[in-house]
């Protein structure tokens, strides 16, 4: 095993708010600190998918090949999904590298698809994946539709309307979505019957699941669904 699997979102992200504290100007830290606050204190956990739970049909628009189903997904094993914010999001790009180096090798050993979702329009979406060279699929959520089926969309607070609209562009104009939405980092675990397997949400955008955690969803599918051995 290579010394990069045992690398730690949680301290890469860490580093991240270290380096915020030390160098950003305290009214925006403040701001943002309040916002993932708030949003941990008002979660809705009701609102999400359970494990078990046998999701609709929908559809992705992946910013290479186009349009991309459910079935599509989940045709040839399970299906990760992977919602993040945005392509200029700092966490994210933190986040998604980290899951190209410690979790997308595993998953393809295991026959699983992942994907990377995020509101963005396409035409934007695409700079992180070419940026970071990422060989995984990422995909636009057109309109949140399938963030907001599954109850993981937040709105910015209005403090952190103010400073997006002091900064020059809002994140509705940032993202290509005229709204102040955004999903929650969010992992999904779909099997071949399109149930979800694994779930975890995470309020708070500096705060992510670990590649381990994931792999080790993925890898229970393929042993309940192994077949008996006779002895």
């Amino acid at each position: 095993m290579s010394d990069t699997s045992k690398e730690s979102l949680h301290k890469l992200l860490t580093d991240l708010h270290a380096h915020r504290i030390a160098t950003y100007d305290p009214k925006a830290l403040q701001i943002n600190i309040d916002q993932r606050q708030l949003l941990v204190n008002t979660a809705d956990v009701t609102r999400y998918p359970k494990v078990g739970d046998v999701l609709s049909s929908f559809s992705l628009h992946e910013v290479n090949d186009g349009a991309i189903s459910l079935d599509q997904l989940v045709a040839d094993g399970p299906a990760v999904l992977i919602f993040f914010r945005f392509a200029g999001c700092p966490a994210c790009n933190i986040a998604l590298p980290y899951y190209q180096r410690n979790l997308a090798p595993e998953l393809q050993k295991l026959g699983a698809t992942l994907i990377a979702v995020s509101p963005q329009v396409s035409d934007r979406l695409i700079d992180i994946k070419v940026r970071h060279n990422f060989d995984f699929k990422v995909a636009s959520d057109i309109d949140n539709a399938l963030a907001r089926k599954l109850g993981i969309l937040y709105s910015y607070s209005q403090a952190a309307r103010d400073a997006s609209i002091a900064s020059g562009k809002t994140i509705g104009e940032v993202v290509g979505t005229g709204t102040w939405e955004l999903p929650m980092p969010t992992v999904l675990v779909i099997d071949q019957e399109r149930a979800v397997r694994f779930i975890d949400v995470s309020p708070d955008w500096l705060v992510r699941t670990e590649a381990d955690v994931i792999l080790n969803a993925v890898r229970q599918i393929g042993a309940h669904e192994q077949p008996a051995v006779a002895h």
